[in-house]
């Protein structure tokens, strides 16, 4: 699903209103139309709802969302900011259309607002949309300030006000806090991104019927991986195929004390539809991984405490994954620098596999093309320097991706997969229970594995996050958020696929 910045969306409806054909006030009552829809299956009619408008189209939604909550029996109360004069010709004609019945309070000082909404209450903030290009000021910041004050909690309409859709929302700004935001058509992409994301609190897109060809035709590099999209990736099994069809990867990692990370990304990999798994570790690691990882082959290094060498000949695998417990001893170094000078199969790199790539530049110069990394923010810090805002780290993932032809998962809520065409790929599953130890190593052995299988970079990636974030609900459902371990991913990983396949 593309995601489109404020001005395309502003397109998106000017190009629905002239070629449906629909009037710019039908485009807003089907909008209000979808928003009440919404709130009608989730709250009955002893619901009070107390709508806060601005003078602009935004407030022209809340204003027709009043009026049809009040067609259905709900307790409706309208708050008017009326600090500016120029008002939207559709939020007029919704004003004109608003039955006396509902309560309208005219808000121009902060004297205006109520001392607290009742206890019981909802508030829908409907002052300022998408379009929004400077800090709230006046009584409108002193409205978004109530707002935050309320024990009811505050649903935003299309996008919380004061909160910038595609720039960062300058600090200290007043952004209202939404407890849920009811956006149209497509998501914003501040909800995505950790600074302004979390305001917008629980996001729901609500299809308003925008004009297919347009959103068809608009290019972004900014996409949302949704369940039909995984789905046409995965690769049905035929009857003959065997072993050798589904691939064989080589994992590389752990040392003394961290024989676990590179178990669970075996155990990961092989749970991903791998034919053939060898691992290869510190001679420590031999029985640990025999014990552990039955179904896996296994090499030694020669050192009993970290990775000194690859092997020879990488020929038989077919994708390779470097990182989870490996170390940062020296000898790991110089041995990641030779294979960088070797023809390679793909490479997956996570974890310390990152830290020395990150300590060497030089190292970085030789990466291998198409190569997937999967730093979390502080590792990618460690790649490119620090960045000042979230869309400022955009620009550095695109950078990256680009002078390394690589592909990079960027971990966290709304994992982003920059790749090498400057592009952009959020997942759109996953939960905070799987902020914890061991996830991430169990993540690089789903894409290992994936990647060996014969998915092209892209496809692992996109197939990779989906799943493991997947897995993650699924574990969470079953466990709770607070009790998931890394070790729940790949158990759950099984039932990822098959819903994903539904």
């Amino acid at each position: 699903m593309k995601i489109l910045s404020a001005s395309q969306t502003r397109s998106a409806d000017a190009y629905t209103i002239a070629h449906e054909p629909i009037t710019s006030l039908d485009l807003m009552e089907r909008a209000a139309g979808a928003l009440v829809h919404w709130l009608k299956q989730k709250y009955t009619a002893q619901i009070p709802f107390h709508i806060f408008c601005g003078p602009g189209n935004n407030g022209g939604d809340g204003l027709a969302a009043a009026r049809l909550l009040h067609q259905d029996g709900y307790d409706v109360w309208v708050y008017l900011l009326e600090a500016s004069q120029n008002k939207s010709s559709d939020f007029t004609q919704n004003l004109e259309r608003l039955p006396q019945a509902i309560p309208v309070v005219r808000v121009q000082t902060e004297e205006d607002l109520p001392a607290a909404l009742p206890k019981g209450s909802i508030a829908l903030d409907s002052l300022f949309g998408s379009g929004l290009s400077r800090p709230l000021e006046g009584i409108y910041a002193q409205a978004v300030a109530f707002l935050n004050r309320q024990p009811a909690p505050v649903i935003s309409i299309d996008i919380p006000s004061g909160l910038f859709a595609d720039a960062p929302t300058p600090a200290q700004s007043a952004v209202v806090q939404a407890a849920v935001t009811l956006t149209f058509e497509r998501p914003k992409m501040a909800f995505l991104l950790p600074a302004s994301g979390a305001y917008a609190g629980e996001w729901h897109v609500l299809p308003i019927g925008l004009h297919p060809t347009f959103l068809e035709q608009t290019d972004s590099p900014y996409h949302l991986l949704v369940p039909q999209h995984i789905k046409s990736l995965l690769r049905p099994r035929q009857k003959f195929s065997h072993k050798g069809t589904f691939g064989h990867a080589l994992l590389v990692g752990g040392s003394y004390g961290k024989m676990g990370a590179i178990t669970m990304s075996g155990h990961a990999a092989l749970r991903a539809g791998l034919g053939l798994l060898t691992v290869q570790v510190p001679h420590i690691g031999y029985t640990i991984l025999q014990t552990a990882l039955p179904e896996a082959m296994v090499l030694t290094d020669d050192h009993a405490h970290h990775l000194t060498r690859f092997p020879e000949d990488l020929t038989k695998y077919q994708c390779v994954g470097i990182g989870p417990g490996l170390g940062q001893a020296e000898a790991s170094q110089l041995a990641l620098e030779r294979l960088f000078q070797q023809v390679t199969p793909p490479l997956v790199l996570d974890a310390d596999a990152l830290n020395l790539l990150s300590s060497d530049r030089l190292l970085r110069q030789h990466l291998p093309p198409h190569s997937i990394l999967t730093p979390h923010p502080k590792e990618f810090e460690r790649l490119t320097g620090p960045a000042t805002d979230d869309f400022h780290r955009l620009q550095l993932l695109k950078e990256f991706c680009a002078q390394y032809q690589c592909y990079v998962v960027l971990k966290g809520a709304y994992t982003c997969i920059g790749t090498p065409a400057g592009e952009f790929y959020f997942n759109t599953t996953g939960n905070p229970g799987m902020a914890t130890g061991g996830t991430g190593d169990v993540l690089t052995g789903i894409l290992t594995g994936l990647r060996a299988q014969g998915y092209s970079a892209l496809e692992a990636c996109q197939l990779g996050v989906y799943l493991h974030g997947l897995a993650g609900d699924l574990a969470a459902q079953a466990e709770g958020q607070i009790s998931l371990i890394a070790s729940d991913l790949y158990t759950y990983l099984g039932a990822a696929f098959k819903k994903a396949a539904e």
